[in-house]
């Protein structure tokens, strides 16, 4: 296995609604064993971005490559079929469920099996496996028979970040993972991902920029729709156009 070979790439990836153009041949490439973060303020287009990574949205112009294919016009759910997972913003959990039912239920939508309609869901064995996998690789396991509601705001992002898993992603595109949390959630936060990314290619989103230049590999600077650079945490640091425009130095 190559550690740093190329899982999911973007290619002068531009998307306009109308006369707003809100990316601007944008490319980057997120590669296996590295956090890949993209930092911007609010407009820069990371939202967008993301979106059409994960196949929410089509682009006006440019191409979507995973795992080698080109998917620009996947659908969202084959995407994930193909080895894409995604976090939200916002929980996306079932509150009434436990853990282990978020996780297997995400388990299930991956590896869908109509014509065995006679067997009880409950009874897979392959989705309860790869959603127990998840839960203790996620660092749940302790809760993993919990109702998903009463968890505190950590430990549900954690449990989002489980539900991925359950899929068996090579690639995780994270939106905002840290949000809202403690400095003790965070702490678990980061030690997870820099856990997961020996196996996988993360694309982080976020706003917690101690946090950023903490964990990840790369970083891509966003400003109005562009990139204004890609680089190495350090370097990112010193770029007089990045402290203009976004760090607010001068």
């Amino acid at each position: 296995m190559n550690q740093h070979e190329t899982l999911l790439s973007g290619q002068h990836i531009t998307q306009r609604w109308g006369g707003l153009t809100a990316l601007d041949d944008v490319s980057l490439e997120i590669e296996r064993g590295t956090v890949h973060a993209v930092i911007g303020t609010n407009g820069a287009g990371k939202s967008t971005l993301i979106n059409i990574l994960s196949g929410e949205l089509k682009p006006t112009e440019g191409q979507v490559t995973l795992l080698g294919n080109d998917v620009t016009r996947w659908s969202q759910p084959r995407r994930a079929r193909g080895g894409l997972g995604r976090s939200y913003q916002r929980n996306t959990i079932y509150p009434d469920f436990t853990v282990s039912e978020n996780c297997r239920l995400a388990a299930q939508a991956q590896i869908q099996r109509p014509w065995v309609w006679w067997n009880n869901a409950q009874q897979c064995q392959i989705s309860t496996t790869n959603a127990s996998n998840a839960i203790l690789q996620a660092g749940l396991d302790d809760v993993s028979n919990s109702i998903a509601g009463p968890l505190s705001h950590g430990q549900k992002r954690q449990l989002e970040v489980a539900m991925c898993l359950s899929t068996h992603p090579q690639v995780l595109l994270l939106d905002e993972p840290l949000a809202g949390m403690g400095a003790e959630e965070t702490e678990r936060m980061l030690a997870l991902l820099e856990q997961l990314k020996q196996d996988h290619a993360i694309l982080l989103v976020e706003h917690d920029m101690d946090a950023v230049f903490r964990i990840a590999d790369r970083i891509t600077v966003m400003v109005n729709g562009k990139v204004i650079a890609t680089d190495t945490p350090a370097n990112i640091r010193s770029n007089p156009d990045v402290q203009t425009a976004y760090l607010g130095e001068h």
